[in-house]
């Protein structure tokens, strides 16, 4: 029996001791360490809660002192190093305050366009902005909602609670949103301030709010087309930004799907191209020429329609406008239909060579250099024969009239690329302009001589009534002597 107790002593398995492993050890601090941590976490977050909320509160009030602003710039500051910095997004009391304390400082009566707030350089489209005293924190601002709107998701940045609605402490139901309709349109309304660093940091926060709430595109699209009509239509209404809402619709035209819809081309032939008529095109022309040529590059057939339309706003003294204009249609004629460019073909060249013997000398030299873009020569020869005798008959006297020795030297150069073109139609083309000329001579010659004739004509009608004047006056002096 002792040797049995024995081998059964030595058959039983010791039991398992947890607490000397490594695995066990390492769990039990784990453990340890993630509850400290959640509280540390919970404790950080009220915390952090609690210093944004007296943040926000002292920069919500706006200060009028130099030593205000400056402090308040500090604070902003340090609220947007903690925003940044915060891994877990805000609550949605803070959100909602943080919102409010932005509206309360971006949201305000801006004054009325100043012609002497902006110059722009004719040589390289810069602006220089007078300095706004406001931007040094309104920057600041700006880049908080930036970073609200980039980190949280679309139902904090609406404030729904409970299906859309947020239940008050007197029970009511409140169903305004901290990211609505009003907050957008009070957006807009910043483009039109004087400050160009504004203009673009609204640019940006406006196209995140348009890709990110989708349920938003339709009333965004509808308000930005109103600023546009109003700008167009209302010629004392004085607008910025012009340009800065052209490079948002850029992007959305060039996300639209293929057939465009009927929304998109009535804005394409009601707002994009009346926005060629403004005098100070030229401040936002780039924009402009951008969205039409997305228009005709998803639809080629949109490029006659375009190029007819934007012909009848030609100008007439604006020559810089002249030089603008003359480059878009040269992209616009890359990107179009052959049997849609025949349509305009006519009306087009006609406008091109009025440009080409233009006494401005920019604009003769852009419409002559038309000829160095290969795409625009590979759609223009294929039916050039319609238009030849227009181009040759403006070089012709560009050669013989024009002032400009630069505009003379490069009508040469086009003159001896046209004649290696198309030698036989060239020569064809100079027998018609001399046979022209002196048809329009002689019958300039036909005309003086009849102008002539009318002239002896009403003379000799003249000294008739003078002597038939005269004779009864002499008559009627001879009788009263008599008496």
């Amino acid at each position: 029996m002792g040797a049995q107790k024995n081998n059964l002593k030595t058959t039983v398995a010791p039991p398992v001791r947890k607490s000397t492993t490594l695995q066990f050890l390492f769990d039990l601090d784990s453990k340890c360490c993630t509850s400290q941590t959640n509280d540390k976490c919970t404790r950080s977050l009220n915390s952090r809660d609690d210093e944004l909320s007296t943040i926000i509160i002292y920069c919500t009030e706006c200060g009028y002192d130099a030593q205000e602003s400056a402090l308040k710039r500090l604070k902003l500051t340090q609220l947007l190093s903690i925003i940044k910095t915060s891994v877990t997004p805000v609550s949605d009391e803070t959100l909602e305050i943080l919102l409010k304390m932005v509206g309360s400082n971006l949201f305000r009566c801006l004054p009325p366009p100043s012609s002497s707030a902006v110059c722009s350089s004719e040589e390289d489209d810069v602006i220089i902005a007078a300095p706004s005293a406001a931007w040094a924190h309104l920057q600041i601002v700006y880049d908080i909602l930036l970073r609200l709107i980039i980190k949280n998701d679309v139902k904090a940045l609406r404030g729904e609670y409970n299906g859309g609605a947020r239940t008050l402490n007197q029970g009511m139901l409140r169903r305004e949103h901290f990211i609505g309709r009003n907050f957008v349109l009070n957006l807009l309304t910043l483009f039109n301030s004087d400050e160009p660093r504004e203009r673009d940091a609204v640019k940006n926060i406006v196209h995140r709010i348009y890709s990110k709430f989708t349920f938003y595109r339709s009333f965004m699209r509808q308000a930005m087309i109103d600023i546009f009509l109003r700008f167009i239509y209302e010629p004392d209404h004085r607008q910025n930004g012009i340009g800065e809402i052209l490079e948002i619709w850029g992007s959305i035209i060039n996300g639209l799907m293929v057939p465009l819809k009927d929304e998109h081309k009535a804005f394409l032939s009601r707002v994009l191209i009346p926005l060629h008529k403004p005098k100070n095109m030229a401040a936002y022309h780039r924009q402009l020429s951008y969205c039409v040529s997305q228009f005709v590059q998803k639809e080629a057939e949109l490029g006659a329609v375009v190029i007819g339309k934007v012909l009848r706003y030609w100008p007439v003294t604006n020559c810089r406008k002249e030089v603008l204009l003359i480059g878009e249609m040269e992209e616009i004629a890359e990107n179009i239909d052959r049997r849609q460019y025949l349509k305009v073909a006519l009306p087009l060249w006609i406008q091109i060579t009025k440009c080409i013997t233009s006494n401005n000398s920019q604009v003769a030299e852009r419409a002559l250099y038309v000829w160095n873009n290969e795409q625009f020569m590979k759609v223009v020869s294929q039916d050039i024969e319609m238009v030849f005798p227009y181009l040759v008959e403006a070089l012709e006297k560009n050669l013989t009239c024009h002032w400009s020795t630069s505009v003379q030297d490069l009508t040469q150069n086009v003159k001896i690329l046209l004649e290696e073109l198309e030698p036989t139609l060239y020569k064809t083309c100079l027998e018609m302009i001399k046979i022209h000329e002196l048809t329009a001579r002689l019958e300039e010659n036909t005309r003086r001589r009849k102008w002539e004739r009318i002239e002896m004509i009403s003379r000799e009608h003249i000294l008739q009534v003078i002597c038939n004047d005269y004779q009864k006056f002499s008559n009627i002096t001879v009788s009263e002597f008599d008496e």
